[in-house]
Protein backbone atom coordinates (compact mmCIF):
# COMPACT_ATOMS: atom_id res chain seq x y z
CA UNK A 1 0.00 0.00 0.00
CA UNK A 2 1.03 3.89 -0.91
CA UNK A 3 3.02 4.79 2.15
CA UNK A 4 4.26 8.63 2.72
CA UNK A 5 6.11 10.48 5.22
CA UNK A 6 3.33 11.80 7.77
CA UNK A 7 4.23 15.07 9.40
CA UNK A 8 4.23 14.97 13.01
CA UNK A 9 0.64 15.77 14.25
CA UNK A 10 -1.00 15.55 10.83
CA UNK A 11 -3.86 13.18 10.32
CA UNK A 12 -2.99 10.09 8.39
CA UNK A 13 -4.94 9.69 5.39
CA UNK A 14 -6.28 6.25 3.31
CA UNK A 15 -8.40 6.42 0.16
CA UNK A 16 -10.49 4.18 -1.19
CA UNK A 17 -10.94 3.80 -4.77
CA UNK A 18 -14.04 1.93 -6.13
CA UNK A 19 -13.04 1.13 -9.88
CA UNK A 20 -14.68 -2.38 -10.41
CA UNK A 21 -17.28 -0.90 -12.62
CA UNK A 22 -17.88 -3.22 -15.60
CA UNK A 23 -19.27 0.19 -17.87
CA UNK A 24 -21.14 -1.52 -20.32
CA UNK A 25 -22.40 2.16 -21.23
CA UNK A 26 -19.34 2.39 -23.10
CA UNK A 27 -19.88 -0.54 -25.43
CA UNK A 28 -16.46 -1.26 -25.13
CA UNK A 29 -14.10 -3.77 -24.27
CA UNK A 30 -11.72 -1.63 -22.34
CA UNK A 31 -12.42 -1.07 -19.07
CA UNK A 32 -14.54 1.62 -18.16
CA UNK A 33 -11.97 3.60 -15.70
CA UNK A 34 -8.64 2.83 -18.17
CA UNK A 35 -10.66 5.12 -21.02
CA UNK A 36 -7.90 7.59 -21.24
CA UNK A 37 -8.51 11.49 -20.84
CA UNK A 38 -5.63 13.94 -21.74
CA UNK A 39 -3.50 11.15 -21.96
CA UNK A 40 -4.04 9.00 -18.98
CA UNK A 41 -6.84 6.88 -18.02
CA UNK A 42 -9.47 7.85 -15.90
CA UNK A 43 -8.90 5.95 -12.82
CA UNK A 44 -4.97 7.43 -13.18
CA UNK A 45 -6.51 11.31 -12.94
CA UNK A 46 -8.42 10.19 -9.68
CA UNK A 47 -5.38 8.63 -8.44
CA UNK A 48 -2.70 11.41 -8.90
CA UNK A 49 -5.56 13.79 -6.74
CA UNK A 50 -5.36 11.33 -3.92
CA UNK A 51 -2.00 11.25 -3.39
CA UNK A 52 -1.49 15.49 -4.51
CA UNK A 53 -4.22 15.59 -1.64
CA UNK A 54 -1.55 13.58 0.72
CA UNK A 55 -3.11 10.31 0.76
CA UNK A 56 -0.48 7.87 2.90
CA UNK A 57 -2.68 5.06 1.74
CA UNK A 58 -4.50 3.95 -1.61
CA UNK A 59 -6.77 0.77 -2.18
CA UNK A 60 -8.11 0.16 -5.18
CA UNK A 61 -11.34 -2.18 -5.44
CA UNK A 62 -11.14 -4.12 -8.78
CA UNK A 63 -13.18 -6.50 -10.70
CA UNK A 64 -11.45 -9.53 -10.33
CA UNK A 65 -8.58 -10.83 -12.96
CA UNK A 66 -8.17 -7.38 -14.00
CA UNK A 67 -4.17 -7.68 -14.67
CA UNK A 68 -4.78 -4.31 -17.17
CA UNK A 69 -7.09 -2.41 -14.24
CA UNK A 70 -3.87 -3.88 -11.91
CA UNK A 71 -1.48 -2.72 -13.93
CA UNK A 72 -2.82 0.86 -14.44
CA UNK A 73 -3.33 0.89 -10.57
CA UNK A 74 0.69 0.43 -10.00
CA UNK A 75 1.90 2.67 -12.85
CA UNK A 76 -0.27 6.00 -11.37
CA UNK A 77 0.28 5.02 -7.37
CA UNK A 78 3.11 2.73 -7.36
CA UNK A 79 2.54 0.89 -4.41
CA UNK A 80 -0.93 0.94 -4.02
CA UNK A 81 -3.34 -1.88 -2.83
CA UNK A 82 -5.23 -3.53 -5.25
CA UNK A 83 -8.50 -5.53 -3.82
CA UNK A 84 -10.56 -7.76 -6.27
CA UNK A 85 -14.61 -7.36 -4.88
CA UNK A 86 -15.84 -10.94 -6.40
CA UNK A 87 -19.77 -9.93 -5.48
CA UNK A 88 -21.33 -6.59 -6.69
CA UNK A 89 -23.65 -5.98 -4.08
CA UNK A 90 -23.62 -2.32 -3.96
CA UNK A 91 -20.67 0.42 -2.77
CA UNK A 92 -20.68 0.23 1.00
CA UNK A 93 -20.08 -4.26 0.21
CA UNK A 94 -17.30 -2.54 -2.40
CA UNK A 95 -15.21 -0.82 0.10
CA UNK A 96 -15.56 -3.26 2.46
CA UNK A 97 -13.35 -5.48 0.04
CA UNK A 98 -10.65 -3.45 1.40
CA UNK A 99 -11.15 -3.99 4.83
CA UNK A 100 -7.43 -4.66 5.35
CA UNK A 101 -6.60 -1.31 4.16
CA UNK A 102 -9.47 0.19 6.52
CA UNK A 103 -7.91 -2.06 9.52
CA UNK A 104 -4.67 -0.42 9.19
CA UNK A 105 -5.74 2.88 11.72
CA UNK A 106 -5.51 5.31 9.31
CA UNK A 107 -7.19 8.61 10.92
CA UNK A 108 -9.61 9.82 7.52
CA UNK A 109 -10.82 7.40 5.09
CA UNK A 110 -12.12 9.41 1.79
CA UNK A 111 -13.91 7.10 -0.72
CA UNK A 112 -13.60 8.08 -4.11
CA UNK A 113 -14.49 6.65 -8.07
CA UNK A 114 -12.60 5.37 -10.48
CA UNK A 115 -15.41 7.27 -13.20
CA UNK A 116 -14.98 10.68 -11.66
CA UNK A 117 -11.65 11.93 -13.36
CA UNK A 118 -12.64 15.65 -12.95
CA UNK A 119 -12.17 16.26 -9.12
CA UNK A 120 -9.47 17.74 -7.90
CA UNK A 121 -6.97 17.12 -5.17
CA UNK A 122 -8.11 20.18 -3.75
CA UNK A 123 -11.79 19.33 -2.92
CA UNK A 124 -10.85 16.36 -1.86
CA UNK A 125 -7.85 18.32 1.03
CA UNK A 126 -11.56 19.74 1.83
CA UNK A 127 -13.81 17.05 1.82
CA UNK A 128 -11.88 15.60 4.57
CA UNK A 129 -11.46 18.76 6.68
CA UNK A 130 -14.46 18.54 9.08
CA UNK A 131 -13.30 15.29 10.13
CA UNK A 132 -10.55 16.96 11.81
CA UNK A 133 -13.02 18.92 13.24
CA UNK A 134 -14.99 16.02 14.63
CA UNK A 135 -17.37 15.30 12.13
CA UNK A 136 -17.96 11.33 12.14
CA UNK A 137 -18.73 11.84 7.98
CA UNK A 138 -18.56 14.22 5.48
CA UNK A 139 -20.31 13.76 2.37
CA UNK A 140 -19.85 15.79 -1.20
CA UNK A 141 -22.68 17.65 -2.35
CA UNK A 142 -23.89 19.75 -5.13
CA UNK A 143 -27.02 21.72 -6.27
CA UNK A 144 -28.15 20.26 -9.46
CA UNK A 145 -29.76 21.80 -12.27
CA UNK A 146 -31.77 18.46 -13.19
CA UNK A 147 -31.65 16.37 -9.75
CA UNK A 148 -33.20 13.15 -11.81
CA UNK A 149 -31.32 10.22 -11.31
CA UNK A 150 -28.87 11.29 -8.27
CA UNK A 151 -29.49 9.98 -4.13
CA UNK A 152 -30.82 13.50 -2.40
CA UNK A 153 -28.74 14.53 0.39
CA UNK A 154 -31.73 15.43 2.93
CA UNK A 155 -31.26 17.99 6.02
CA UNK A 156 -33.23 19.39 9.15
CA UNK A 157 -31.77 22.77 9.36
CA UNK A 158 -27.97 22.62 8.96
CA UNK A 159 -28.10 19.31 10.19
CA UNK A 160 -28.02 16.51 7.39
CA UNK A 161 -30.09 13.62 8.44
CA UNK A 162 -29.97 11.26 5.11
CA UNK A 163 -28.99 10.71 1.63
CA UNK A 164 -31.68 8.94 0.06
CA UNK A 165 -31.14 7.01 -3.37
CA UNK A 166 -33.84 7.79 -5.90
CA UNK A 167 -35.55 5.06 -6.24
CA UNK A 168 -36.07 4.66 -2.23
CA UNK A 169 -37.02 8.67 -1.98
CA UNK A 170 -40.65 9.92 -1.35
CA UNK A 171 -42.32 12.36 -3.67
CA UNK A 172 -41.06 14.92 -1.27
CA UNK A 173 -37.43 13.79 -0.94
CA UNK A 174 -37.34 13.87 -5.13
CA UNK A 175 -38.14 17.53 -4.77
CA UNK A 176 -34.62 18.09 -2.82
CA UNK A 177 -32.25 19.69 -5.50
CA UNK A 178 -28.75 19.08 -2.85
CA UNK A 179 -27.58 15.69 -4.69
CA UNK A 180 -24.75 13.40 -3.65
CA UNK A 181 -21.40 13.39 -5.51
CA UNK A 182 -21.17 10.02 -4.33
CA UNK A 183 -17.59 11.08 -2.80
CA UNK A 184 -17.58 10.57 1.20
CA UNK A 185 -15.03 11.16 3.94
CA UNK A 186 -15.57 8.85 6.79
CA UNK A 187 -13.55 8.93 10.81
CA UNK A 188 -11.23 6.57 10.34
CA UNK A 189 -12.09 5.75 14.02
CA UNK A 190 -15.96 4.77 12.85
CA UNK A 191 -15.77 3.82 9.10
CA UNK A 192 -15.43 -0.47 9.81
CA UNK A 193 -18.38 -0.05 12.24
CA UNK A 194 -20.76 2.40 10.51
CA UNK A 195 -20.07 -0.35 7.38
CA UNK A 196 -20.32 -3.36 8.85
CA UNK A 197 -24.19 -2.08 10.20
CA UNK A 198 -25.13 -0.81 6.75
CA UNK A 199 -28.11 -3.25 5.56
CA UNK A 200 -29.54 -3.70 2.02
CA UNK A 201 -33.14 -3.11 3.19
CA UNK A 202 -34.08 -1.47 -0.07
CA UNK A 203 -35.55 -1.27 -3.76
CA UNK A 204 -31.76 -2.97 -5.24
CA UNK A 205 -31.05 -5.11 -2.40
CA UNK A 206 -28.21 -3.33 -2.19
CA UNK A 207 -25.42 -2.28 0.27
CA UNK A 208 -25.19 1.61 -0.28
CA UNK A 209 -22.66 3.44 1.12
CA UNK A 210 -24.45 6.91 1.56
CA UNK A 211 -26.83 4.84 4.61
CA UNK A 212 -23.72 4.99 6.64
CA UNK A 213 -24.79 8.78 7.32
CA UNK A 214 -28.19 7.64 9.00
CA UNK A 215 -26.52 5.35 10.87
CA UNK A 216 -24.03 8.16 11.96
CA UNK A 217 -26.97 10.33 12.44
CA UNK A 218 -29.21 7.72 14.79
CA UNK A 219 -25.72 7.33 16.91
CA UNK A 220 -25.55 11.26 17.29
CA UNK A 221 -22.52 11.68 15.29
CA UNK A 222 -22.15 14.90 13.21
CA UNK A 223 -22.15 14.40 9.65
CA UNK A 224 -20.86 17.73 7.15
CA UNK A 225 -21.60 18.30 4.00
CA UNK A 226 -18.75 20.18 1.38
CA UNK A 227 -19.99 21.85 -1.80
CA UNK A 228 -18.62 21.13 -5.00
CA UNK A 229 -19.54 22.20 -8.57
CA UNK A 230 -21.68 20.27 -10.02
CA UNK A 231 -19.35 20.13 -13.29
CA UNK A 232 -16.52 18.30 -11.29
CA UNK A 233 -18.29 15.92 -9.78
CA UNK A 234 -19.82 14.34 -12.56
CA UNK A 235 -19.10 10.97 -13.41
CA UNK A 236 -18.53 8.96 -17.03
CA UNK A 237 -20.49 6.33 -18.00
CA UNK A 238 -20.77 6.40 -21.59
CA UNK A 239 -18.78 7.91 -24.82
CA UNK A 240 -20.53 11.04 -24.34
CA UNK A 241 -19.74 12.05 -20.85
CA UNK A 242 -15.89 11.20 -21.59
CA UNK A 243 -16.09 13.78 -24.74
CA UNK A 244 -17.76 16.15 -21.78
CA UNK A 245 -14.90 15.06 -19.56
CA UNK A 246 -12.19 15.51 -22.18
CA UNK A 247 -13.40 18.96 -22.83
CA UNK A 248 -13.23 19.98 -19.10
CA UNK A 249 -9.77 18.67 -18.91
CA UNK A 250 -8.51 20.05 -22.08
CA UNK A 251 -9.97 23.20 -20.43
CA UNK A 252 -7.93 23.43 -17.53
CA UNK A 253 -4.63 22.50 -19.15
CA UNK A 254 -4.77 24.96 -21.29
CA UNK A 255 -5.35 27.71 -19.05
CA UNK A 256 -2.71 26.84 -16.84
CA UNK A 257 -0.62 26.74 -19.83
CA UNK A 258 -1.50 30.47 -20.78
CA UNK A 259 -1.56 31.48 -17.27
CA UNK A 260 2.17 29.87 -17.30
CA UNK A 261 3.58 32.44 -19.96
CA UNK A 262 2.52 30.09 -22.75
CA UNK A 263 0.49 31.35 -26.05
CA UNK A 264 -2.61 29.63 -27.24
CA UNK A 265 -3.17 31.27 -30.87
CA UNK A 266 -6.70 29.39 -30.88
CA UNK A 267 -6.75 27.99 -27.27
CA UNK A 268 -9.74 25.61 -28.64
CA UNK A 269 -7.81 23.77 -31.20
CA UNK A 270 -5.09 23.00 -29.11
CA UNK A 271 -5.01 19.28 -27.17
CA UNK A 272 -2.40 19.13 -24.55
CA UNK A 273 -1.56 15.95 -22.42
CA UNK A 274 -2.03 16.14 -18.68
CA UNK A 275 1.91 16.14 -18.42
CA UNK A 276 2.67 18.44 -20.89
CA UNK A 277 5.09 21.26 -20.22
CA UNK A 278 5.26 24.00 -22.24
CA UNK A 279 7.98 26.75 -21.25
CA UNK A 280 8.14 30.32 -21.25
CA UNK A 281 7.03 32.51 -24.51
CA UNK A 282 6.20 29.59 -26.23
CA UNK A 283 3.70 29.88 -29.48
CA UNK A 284 1.34 26.89 -30.35
CA UNK A 285 -0.71 27.96 -33.86
CA UNK A 286 -3.91 26.41 -34.26
CA UNK A 287 -4.50 22.74 -34.72
CA UNK A 288 -1.57 21.43 -32.50
CA UNK A 289 -1.98 18.17 -30.62
CA UNK A 290 0.32 16.93 -27.76
CA UNK A 291 0.73 13.91 -26.66
CA UNK A 292 2.08 12.47 -23.55
CA UNK A 293 5.72 13.31 -22.34
CA UNK A 294 6.51 16.22 -24.29
CA UNK A 295 8.72 19.08 -22.67
CA UNK A 296 8.92 22.19 -24.85
CA UNK A 297 11.79 24.65 -23.60
CA UNK A 298 11.08 28.57 -23.55
CA UNK A 299 10.68 30.52 -26.77
CA UNK A 300 9.76 27.61 -29.07
CA UNK A 301 7.53 27.53 -31.73
CA UNK A 302 4.84 25.07 -32.51
CA UNK A 303 3.25 25.42 -35.72
CA UNK A 304 -0.28 24.37 -36.67
CA UNK A 305 -1.30 20.92 -37.73
CA UNK A 306 1.73 19.59 -35.81
CA UNK A 307 1.65 16.51 -33.49
CA UNK A 308 4.10 15.92 -30.76
CA UNK A 309 4.45 12.82 -28.53
CA UNK A 310 7.02 11.71 -26.05
CA UNK A 311 9.69 14.67 -27.47
CA UNK A 312 12.08 16.84 -25.66
CA UNK A 313 12.14 20.23 -27.50
CA UNK A 314 15.15 23.06 -25.99
CA UNK A 315 14.99 26.43 -26.13
CA UNK A 316 14.07 28.34 -29.67
CA UNK A 317 13.21 25.28 -31.33
CA UNK A 318 10.66 25.78 -34.15
CA UNK A 319 8.79 22.70 -35.09
CA UNK A 320 6.05 22.54 -37.89
CA UNK A 321 3.70 23.58 -39.65
CA UNK A 322 2.39 19.54 -40.27
CA UNK A 323 5.45 18.44 -38.80
CA UNK A 324 5.58 15.14 -36.62
CA UNK A 325 7.55 14.60 -33.31
CA UNK A 326 7.79 11.02 -32.43
CA UNK A 327 8.71 9.50 -29.36
CA UNK A 328 12.35 9.84 -28.66
CA UNK A 329 13.01 13.22 -31.08
CA UNK A 330 15.41 15.43 -28.99
CA UNK A 331 15.84 18.81 -30.46
CA UNK A 332 18.46 21.04 -29.10
CA UNK A 333 18.88 24.68 -29.10
CA UNK A 334 17.31 26.62 -32.19
CA UNK A 335 16.43 23.68 -33.83
CA UNK A 336 14.47 23.48 -36.61
CA UNK A 337 11.65 20.77 -38.14
CA UNK A 338 9.50 22.23 -41.13
CA UNK A 339 6.25 21.27 -43.02
CA UNK A 340 6.19 17.49 -43.32
CA UNK A 341 8.82 16.12 -41.94
CA UNK A 342 8.68 13.37 -39.26
CA UNK A 343 11.27 12.93 -36.19
CA UNK A 344 11.54 9.39 -34.38
CA UNK A 345 14.13 8.55 -31.69
CA UNK A 346 16.40 10.70 -33.40
CA UNK A 347 18.42 13.89 -31.58
CA UNK A 348 18.72 16.91 -33.86
CA UNK A 349 21.65 18.85 -33.00
CA UNK A 350 21.73 22.86 -32.07
CA UNK A 351 20.86 24.69 -35.23
CA UNK A 352 20.39 22.12 -37.47
CA UNK A 353 17.94 22.16 -40.17
CA UNK A 354 15.24 19.49 -41.32
CA UNK A 355 13.08 21.99 -43.25
CA UNK A 356 10.76 19.94 -45.56
CA UNK A 357 9.48 16.64 -46.26
CA UNK A 358 11.90 14.51 -44.66
CA UNK A 359 11.72 11.61 -42.51
CA UNK A 360 14.26 11.35 -39.70
CA UNK A 361 14.28 7.81 -37.71
CA UNK A 362 16.92 6.24 -35.11
CA UNK A 363 19.43 8.96 -36.30
CA UNK A 364 22.02 11.64 -35.03
CA UNK A 365 21.86 14.60 -37.16
CA UNK A 366 24.77 17.45 -36.07
CA UNK A 367 24.42 21.04 -34.48
CA UNK A 368 24.22 23.01 -38.12
CA UNK A 369 23.54 20.46 -40.45
CA UNK A 370 21.17 20.52 -42.86
CA UNK A 371 19.05 18.05 -44.27
CA UNK A 372 17.85 19.01 -47.84
CA UNK A 373 13.52 18.26 -48.56
CA UNK A 374 13.22 14.77 -49.14
CA UNK A 375 16.17 13.04 -46.68
CA UNK A 376 15.29 9.60 -45.76
CA UNK A 377 17.26 8.01 -43.14
CA UNK A 378 16.63 4.29 -43.89
CA UNK A 379 16.62 3.10 -40.30
CA UNK A 380 15.13 -0.68 -40.92
CA UNK A 381 16.53 -3.79 -42.91
CA UNK A 382 12.89 -5.36 -42.16
CA UNK A 383 14.05 -7.47 -39.23
CA UNK A 384 16.25 -5.03 -37.42
CA UNK A 385 16.65 -0.81 -36.64
CA UNK A 386 19.56 0.46 -37.49
CA UNK A 387 21.29 4.28 -37.15
CA UNK A 388 22.18 6.91 -39.19
CA UNK A 389 24.88 9.76 -37.86
CA UNK A 390 25.28 13.09 -39.21
CA UNK A 391 28.12 15.08 -38.17
CA UNK A 392 28.55 18.57 -37.78
CA UNK A 393 27.47 20.92 -40.35
CA UNK A 394 26.57 18.22 -42.96
CA UNK A 395 24.61 19.14 -46.01
CA UNK A 396 22.61 16.52 -46.93
CA UNK A 397 21.20 17.37 -50.80
CA UNK A 398 17.46 17.21 -51.18
CA UNK A 399 16.19 13.19 -52.32
CA UNK A 400 18.79 11.06 -50.44
CA UNK A 401 18.08 8.14 -48.64
CA UNK A 402 21.07 7.38 -45.87
CA UNK A 403 20.99 3.25 -45.55
CA UNK A 404 21.69 2.54 -42.06
CA UNK A 405 23.97 2.18 -40.39
CA UNK A 406 25.75 4.64 -41.64
CA UNK A 407 28.07 7.92 -40.56
CA UNK A 408 28.34 11.20 -42.61
CA UNK A 409 31.03 12.66 -41.32
CA UNK A 410 31.83 16.90 -39.82
CA UNK A 411 31.06 19.09 -43.11
CA UNK A 412 30.45 16.08 -45.22
CA UNK A 413 27.76 16.60 -48.46
CA UNK A 414 26.12 14.21 -49.99
CA UNK A 415 25.06 14.98 -53.53
CA UNK A 416 21.17 15.44 -54.27
CA UNK A 417 19.34 12.03 -55.12
CA UNK A 418 21.85 9.99 -53.48
CA UNK A 419 21.97 7.08 -52.11
CA UNK A 420 24.06 6.71 -49.57
CA UNK A 421 25.34 2.62 -48.28
CA UNK A 422 28.88 4.01 -46.84
CA UNK A 423 30.25 5.88 -44.13
CA UNK A 424 31.01 9.25 -45.82
CA UNK A 425 34.47 11.10 -44.38
CA UNK A 426 34.44 14.31 -42.45
CA UNK A 427 34.72 17.00 -45.30
CA UNK A 428 33.92 14.99 -48.87
CA UNK A 429 31.41 14.77 -51.45
CA UNK A 430 29.16 11.81 -51.55
CA UNK A 431 27.23 11.00 -54.92
CA UNK A 432 25.36 7.63 -54.84
CA UNK A 433 23.55 7.70 -57.96
CA UNK A 434 24.08 7.08 -61.60
CA UNK A 435 25.73 9.25 -63.85
CA UNK A 436 23.08 11.31 -66.50
CA UNK A 437 22.92 10.38 -69.85
CA UNK A 438 21.27 12.98 -72.12
CA UNK A 439 20.39 11.23 -75.75
CA UNK A 440 19.50 14.53 -78.34
CA UNK A 441 16.90 14.01 -80.78
CA UNK A 442 15.46 10.65 -79.06
CA UNK A 443 12.42 12.47 -78.91
CA UNK A 444 11.46 13.66 -82.19
CA UNK A 445 8.82 11.75 -83.94
CA UNK A 446 7.99 10.28 -80.41
CA UNK A 447 4.99 13.14 -79.55
CA UNK A 448 1.81 11.38 -78.46
CA UNK A 449 -0.62 11.57 -81.09
CA UNK A 450 -3.76 13.64 -80.16
CA UNK A 451 -7.16 11.54 -79.64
Amino acid sequence: MTSTPTAPGARSLLCVVLAAGKGTRMRSDLPKVLHPLAGRPMLGHVLAAAREAGAGGIAVVVEPGRADVAAAVAAAAPGAAVFPQAERLGTAHAVLAARPALEAGYDDVVIAFGDTPLIRPETLARLRAPLAEGAAIAVLAFEAANPTGYGRVLTAGDRVVAIREEKDASAEERRVTLSNAGLMALSGRLALDLLGRIGNANAAGEYYLPDAVALAVADGERVAVVPVAEAEAQGVNDRVQLAAAEAAIQARLRRAAMLGGATLTAPETVFLSHDTRLGRDVVVEPHVVFGPGVVVGDGCTIHAFSHLEKATLEAGVQVGPYARLRPGAALAAGARIGNFVEVKNAAIGAGAKVNHLSYVGDAEVGAGANLGAGTITCNYDGVNKHRTVIGEGAFIGSNSALVAPVTVGTRAFVGSGSVVTQDVPAEALALGRARQVVKPGWATGKAPKKS
